[in-house]
């Protein structure tokens, strides 16, 4: 075993096992997802955990899928969840299916039936729920609690018969109704459901509760360490308890819980989030707007940086809450050293340049990424009629503001000194053009010592521009006056902008950085030969800083 050092409280207990030989040298995890949905940035953090556990002690991770609720369950979801874990960089061990151990858990089952451990109810959902008792009061004995073994031997084998409609009869494990934790009080384990299961077809009309099924899986495959979200702890005790009771494996796994993940401007519940699909408000579990590990693909994330914002929110016994500027600056951390740049306008305003001759072209050198000179160079046409961006224009120029403005001169960027002499406008009143001359003495590279400029700006050539579709995206959620995350009506706005002409050979799923716009990605599903649809991943700006 390759020597480790702790960096969380639970590779603490992982040593310490370690060091007691608890489990011999043996480390193993599972990531248990049901597959009733796409994953989102939340089971990026148990993926990355799980597995990054696993690798770090030489040990093994498994992709289980709880597929214990065939109501919900979808091939789609499983292989959406395969492409996601392998995405993000990782490899399972074992591929498996709870429903692999549905003769175990029935037998299990049966096993806490003869022990005088579990009883078949007949109690409604309403009901179970009012006997249940308030954290003040304890619960109520159903009426079914002692029946005899031979009864609810009987009773189940009923239920597993189909003699019984759903609903009608569960088989609950018998604790305790005065438990201080609502969770041990008699809770059902098993349920009727009559529907096809993708895995065991018509095999099974009954179906065991994640909470009795869990600890059984865990155990049958060995996991040493069964890591999970905080929402478990309260059911800690009835994890152990089923293992203990059953009493089939001498070190049954143990159950450690971790801090889930809360992002600002975000919302992390599948439900939530398959009903956004479903209502279409949103463009399918995939749309780049969405928290899904699809939506962040789609819209330009790299596995990467997602690894990387795991690692620097940590592992926490307590639930809190990340700022989703974080997320953002993981993404510009990993894309500033690996895109090239191109200049895209939006909001165009024509230039004309008076004083450069009419058919006359040239190409100006423009470096492809500034902070990495190994990236090289591109050449970039340059004529007469250019686009500039809407926002390096004021007619009434603001205070310290060095961009284009009538009398000012500029730099546009690998090329000239431009100075703007004339706005003209349409009858409405918008801008036209701009009527500019430059300095040919001022060419980029040519080593000129003159005057200096506090402006410089991008540009396209006219002629030669591509026009592209532009998403730029917002948080799709944002506080309300309580403070409760609500839809944002703004998370998207769609418009175009002229690009240079090397951006004609984008391809779906390629990044750049469209100079002092943001990091954008060529759309893996809209873009085509004929046109290029670009995703802002995230704005150029950050305002998360280390240690907020």
């Amino acid at each position: 075993m390759t020597e480790a050092v702790s960096t969380n409280f639970i590779h603490n207990i992982i040593e310490k096992d370690l060091e007691n030989q608890k489990y011999g040298d043996a480390v193993l995890t599972r990531f248990p997802p049901e597959p009733n949905g796409y994953l989102h940035i939340g089971h990026a953090k148990s993926i990355c955990l799980n597995f990054s556990t696993a690798a770090k002690y030489g040990g093994k991770c498994n992709l289980r899928y709880d597929d214990t609720n065939p109501v919900k369950e979808d091939m789609e979801y499983v292989n959406s969840i395969e492409e996601d874990v392998r995405w993000l960089g990782w490899e399972w061990d074992k591929r498996l299916w709870a429903s692999d151990y549905f003769d175990t858990m029935y037998d299990a089952a049966v096993e806490l039936i003869k022990k005088g451990k579990a009883y078949v109810c007949s109690l409604t959902a309403d009901e179970i729920r009012a006997y249940r008792g308030t954290l003040k009061e304890p619960g109520k004995e159903s009426p079914c609690r002692n029946q005899s073994v031979e009864e609810n031997l009987q009773l189940f084998e009923d239920m597993k018969a189909g003699k019984f409609a759903d609903g009608e009869r569960v088989l609950r494990a018998k604790i305790d109704m005065a438990s201080p934790n609502i969770n041990m009080r008699d809770p059902v384990i098993y349920r009727i459901a009559h529907a096809e299961h993708h895995n065991t077809g018509d095999k099974w009309c009954i179906y065991p509760m994640y909470d009795f099924a869990h600890p059984i899986e865990d155990a049958i495959e060995g996991i040493t360490h069964s890591i999970c979200t905080l929402e478990f702890e309260d059911h800690r005790p009835l994890y152990d308890w089923v293992l203990q009771e059953v009493g089939w494996w001498p070190t049954p796994p143990q159950q450690i819980e971790f801090a889930r993940l809360n992002i600002t401007n975000t919302v992390m519940s599948k439900r939530y989030l398959k009903a956004l699909v479903d209502d279409r408000v949103v463009d399918g579990w995939d749309d780049p707007r969405m928290p899904t590990i699809a939506g962040l693909r789609r819209r330009g994330y790299t596995p990467e940086a997602i690894r990387d914002f795991c690692e620097r929110i940590g592992v926490a016994k307590a639930n809190s809450t990340v700022e989703v500027s974080l997320l953002e600056h993981c993404i510009r951390e990993d894309l500033k050293m690996k895109v090239q740049s191109r200049n895209v306008i939006e909001n165009p305003i024509k230039v004309v340049i008076t004083n450069y001759p009419e058919d006359q072209f040239e190409e100006c050198e423009i470096e492809n990424n500034a902070q990495v000179p190994e990236m090289g160079t591109r050449m970039v046409p340059f004529s007469r009629e250019l686009w500039v961006d809407g926002a390096d224009f004021m007619e009434v120029p603001v205070k310290k503001y060095f961009r284009l403005f009538p009398g000012n001169e500029v730099r546009f960027k690998g090329a000239y000194f431009i100075t703007c002499n004339e706005v003209v406008k349409n009858e409405d009143g918008s801008i036209k053009e701009l009527l500019c001359t430059y300095d040919p003495e001022t060419r980029s590279g040519s080593g000129f010592e003159g005057r200096k400029v506090k402006g410089t700006i991008h540009w396209v050539d006219a002629k030669t521009a591509v026009k592209i579709k532009i998403r730029n995206y917002n948080h799709l959620m944002i506080p309300n006056e309580d403070g409760e995350n609500v839809l944002n009506p703004a998370s998207v706005e769609e418009t175009f902008g002229y690009a240079e002409p090397a951006i004609a050979d984008a391809q779906p799923g390629e990044r750049f950085q469209f100079f002092r716009h943001g990091y954008y990605i060529a759309d893996s599903k809209l873009t085509t030969d004929e046109e290029k649809v670009f995703n802002r991943i995230v704005d150029l700006k950050s305002s998360w800083k280390p240690g907020k």
